[in-house]
């Protein structure tokens, strides 16, 4: 066995982890940190954990303050109760803001209301005017679209475009009936997040004494776990806050 670290590029988060690999181990570039043997219950929350890692980092690799976070909502005209019917809204609407506007980029989370149970529609869209976000949605309401934040806090520490917290929120929405799949539909012309080739490390890495910051990037997050693998997080440093936008 030998230790090897990777750095991931997502948007604004660079993440830096060092994790085991077998000797034999030929093709490093497809090497991935593995768990110790997990009980079914342990794997199956081990792959959720894996799932919702890629959906941030798809999020965080794609939008920017640029783009539109919308919340869209069904009137009494159009109220379902399955979420195959849910499904085909949700398609009919990417089809008809691709038609017009073909880099649209988007990522769609379907859910619940908490008190009346009716389904609705969480998205993040790039490259796609407002007022054409708005037009397209003709089953019923929007009830949010905000451009994305260009500073976001986490304990008091400027993020900047990292929307990790965002992507939490809209990956928790699934539910069982949903059915099996992704928990989220995303178009085909998104970006990969971007891997480095993992190196042998020069030094033992550990929570408490992390790589060096890269420049330009600030050290926001470290952990390790019992079976070796660290992790770190780095957030770009962004512009200090100002109090007025320029105008056009």
């Amino acid at each position: 066995m030998k230790k090897v670290k990777r750095r991931t590029y997502s948007g604004a988060v660079l993440e830096q982890e060092v994790f085991w690999i077998n000797d034999n181990v030929k093709n490093l570039d497809a090497a991935e940190p593995k768990p110790p043997i997990l009980s079914p219950e342990e794997k199956a929350a081990y792959n959720a954990k894996q799932s919702l890692k890629r959906f941030v980092r798809n999020v965080n690799m794609n939008f920017t303050p640029d783009d539109y976070y919308v919340t869209l909502t069904l009137d009494n005209n159009n109220l379902i109760d399955t979420f195959d019917e849910a499904k085909k809204i949700r398609e009919s609407y990417i089809r008809s803001l691709q038609r017009i506007y073909p880099k649209a980029k988007l990522v769609f989370v379907m859910g619940r209301g908490k008190r009346n149970k009716r389904i609705h529609f969480h998205t993040i869209i790039a490259n796609v005017p407002r007022r054409a976000i708005s037009r397209r949605w003709i089953w019923g309401n929007i009830t949010n679209i905000e451009h994305l934040r260009e500073h976001n806090y986490y304990n008091l520490i400027d993020h900047g475009a990292d929307y990790t917290a965002l992507a939490v929120y809209l990956f928790d929405h699934w539910t069982p009936d949903q059915g099996k799949g992704k928990r989220w539909r995303q178009t085909m012309n998104l970006q990969q997040p971007q891997k480095e080739k993992p190196t042998v490390p020069k030094r033992t890495y550990s929570a408490e004494r992390p790589p060096v910051t890269p420049k330009g990037y600030k050290l926001v997050e470290a952990r390790s776990t019992d079976y070796g693998y660290t992790y770190f997080k780095y957030v770009r440093i962004p512009p200090k806050p100002t109090l007025f936008k320029k105008c056009c």
